[in-house]
């Protein structure tokens, strides 16, 4: 695990994969959630997901943190804010058995995936999960595909995340606002995966990064592919902005080819409730150093909407870094 991995048991400033399989899954509880990659990737090539389709299973609670903020944890006594990555491929189905330990009525909600009303989370047709109780959610993926009237229906591959619906208000906000939520991933056969433990989430919240009045940092190796998720989430527009790196503005955030016409980007408009990911290799064409990431409407910058993306050289040694920023 990564130094930034050991920093994040509060805020969970770094999303790692949920469990590549095997022992760790074991463990937990769970079934392996991560895209298992089709084969061994020869050295220096890249790893792509494997085929979906499977049923998988997962538990969640909902807690109070130490600092009165809310959040969901894999296991009790371990929530985070953002709450744990959840990855799918196209065409795996995902049961998720949630617990409410808190005093007030909460709900798990998802955006871009597949489910019923039973599996909506809100108290509107009441999805919701009381005081003390529990409730299994279903989400479902699908592959692209035509339709019977010729039309093409898209796939559910995307950047997308989770969140409570009913905390505070009938629509949520008190929950979201206090650090109810996280981020999903699901994959095409094929894509290209990051390294493992380099995904990092970001949530603009209100006027805080992953409800933290000062962004937090991030870290990996010169050369790391690196993933970025990002959310937004409360009242404000923001631009997500990364210093010395950039990328295609897709479905990925990579180009698919020499002919690929999709724009390239450093800074992106993006919402409440926005949300979308990107891979770049670390340092890139400029080297090692502490790069700033941040809102890019200068009076959220100034008012602490920024953080440091930390690359290291292969000795680990970050040039021009003195800790703090």
């Amino acid at each position: 695990m990564t130094e930034t991995a050991e920093k994040s048991t509060v805020r969970g400033t770094f999303s790692r994969r949920l469990f590549a399989g095997g022992a760790a899954a074991a463990a937990l509880g769970t079934i392996g959630l991560a895209p298992a990659a089709s084969a061994a990737a020869p050295q220096g090539s890249v790893r792509r997901a494997g085929a979906g389709g499977e049923v998988k299973h997962l538990k969640l609670y909902m807690e109070k943190l130490a600092d009165g903020q809310l959040g969901y944890g894999l296991e009790k006594g371990k929530a985070t804010i953002p709450g744990p990555l959840i990855e799918l491929i196209e065409g795996d189905t995902l049961h998720i058995e949630v617990t409410n330990t808190l005093d007030v009525a909460a709900s798990l909600h998802v955006h871009g995936v597949d489910y019923d009303t039973a599996s909506d989370g809100t108290k509107t047709n009441r999805s919701h999960i009381e005081p003390g109780g529990t409730r299994t959610y279903t989400w479902r993926t699908h592959r692209p595909g035509r339709r019977k009237d010729g039309t093409w229906r898209p796939g559910s591959a995307g950047y997308w995340h989770y969140h409570d619906h009913v905390v505070g208000t009938e629509h949520g906000t008190g929950g979201i606002r206090k650090g109810l939520y996280g981020p999903v991933v699901v994959r095409r056969e094929g894509d290209i995966l990051p390294d493992p433990d380099r995904q990092f989430t970001i949530v603009f919240n209100d006027m805080t990064i992953n409800n933290l009045p000062k962004g937090p940092d991030f870290k990996a190796t010169i050369g790391d592919r690196v993933e970025i998720i990002m959310i937004t989430h409360g009242e404000y527009y923001h631009t997500f902005h990364v210093h010395g790196h950039r990328w295609a503005d897709n479905r990925t955030g990579l180009l698919e080819g020499p002919e690929d016409p999709s724009r390239i980007v450093d800074n992106k408009i993006t919402g409440p409730a926005d949300s979308f990911g990107f891979q770049f290799l670390a340092g890139e064409g400029v080297g090692a150093g502490a790069w700033m990431y941040h809102c890019h409407v200068q009076s959220h910058s100034d008012m602490g909407m920024a953080g440091m993306l930390l690359i290291a050289k292969p000795d680990g040694t970050i040039p021009g870094h003195d800790g703090h920023h």
